[in-house]
């Protein structure tokens, strides 16, 4: 059986309560309600940082954490939230949702991961069970596109909020071919020398995490977004600058302290090969990043049309970009 965090569990009851018929307070002005589409870990750190600015520059931020990006948007469009975070294209294409992303925190940094025992290489997945974060989520995207690239078809795809449960499943064997993130895959290879094996992944360049919202909250929250996407730049350029500026706002923010002081290694070492890697967006995305996200969920089946056709107005708002670029300057 999976084993839970306390934060997978809070989380859980709280999808639950949005999907009923219980209904949640709706979010108001002069505040500015973000939903996060997966369980913050190590990864996080860099959002939660710029949000904790956000809040010294006076906005008046409360955070609702949700397990699954479809949970978020939803969140969104009923007005109990009103910025998510994830990358719904899916959602805005095949759903009609009306949502825009409005600024890219990262991009994706995946690693498929199987029992070492059971699997070798892409071609022993083929008709084989394997578990993703969320449909439409990145984490699906990757997976479909190796497989489409490998000539294969899984034989059913679970879906398995958190990377950290993920790993947790793999250890303990409920599941035997999953997809994490590198701070996850970290601990596998620590926990677990040897027996997992690290699939190659080609040729991925896409969104992971942006922020989104409605189009009439960006119009007006213009001030409060433009605060949010300028301290997401920010940190993201501090910390690809200086990697073990996570673990100084880590601790200065007092940022996920159920790790406890012992993460701070790991942390530097996760934003050490995530800056190095270039992961963190440095001018928020917009039309740049557009052009990789068609490309690459195109490729996935996860989005219709030539990529070359997609116009980036039907997926993005780059107004907020373009004003805090003025100011910041591009890197």
């Amino acid at each position: 059986m999976i084993e839970l965090s306390r934060r997978t569990v809070l989380a859980a009851a709280f999808a639950a309560a949005l999907g009923s018929t219980m209904t949640l307070p709706a979010a108001s002005a002069g505040e500015m309600k973000i939903a996060f589409g997966d369980l913050p870990g190590i990864e996080s750190i860099q959002t939660l940082a710029a949000i904790e600015r956000a809040k010294e520059r006076g906005v008046g931020v409360e955070l609702i954490i949700l397990n699954d990006e479809d949970l978020a948007a939803q969140a969104i469009v009923g007005g109990q939230a009103d910025v998510g975070i994830g990358a719904p294209y899916t959602l805005i294409q095949k759903a009609g949702v009306p949502i825009r992303m409005f600024a890219q925190i990262s991009t994706q940094r995946f690693f498929p991961v199987v029992n070492a025992e059971v699997y070798k290489t892409w071609k022993d997945l083929d008709g084989q069970e394997i578990a993703v974060q969320a449909r439409g989520s990145g984490t699906e995207a990757v997976m479909m596109l190796m497989a489409k690239n490998n000539g294969i078809s899984f034989g059913k795809v679970s879906y398995v909020p958190g990377s950290e449960v993920r790993r947790n499943a793999l250890l303990q064997g409920t599941i035997k071919a999953s997809i994490v993130d590198a701070a996850n895959r970290r601990a596998l290879e620590t926990e677990a020398p040897g027996k997992f094996t690290v699939l190659p992944v080609e040729n991925v360049s896409a969104t992971d995490e942006a922020v989104f919202a409605t189009a009439d909250y960006l119009k007006n929250n213009a001030a409060d977004v433009d605060i949010l996407v300028e301290e997401l730049m920010k940190t993201g350029r501090e910390i690809t600058e200086n990697p073990n500026a996570a673990v100084e706002l880590r601790n200065k923010y007092k940022l996920l302290p159920d790790l406890g002081a012992d993460a701070d290694a790991e942390i530097a070492a996760y934003y050490k090969e995530t800056a190095e890697a270039g992961s963190l967006a440095l001018n928020g995305g917009g039309a740049e990043a557009a052009a990789d996200d068609f490309a690459f969920f195109s490729a996935a089946g996860q989005i219709e049309g030539d990529p070359a056709s997609l116009k980036t107005e039907d997926f993005w708002d780059t107004s907020s970009i373009d004003r805090v670029l003025a100011t910041l300057g591009k890197k």
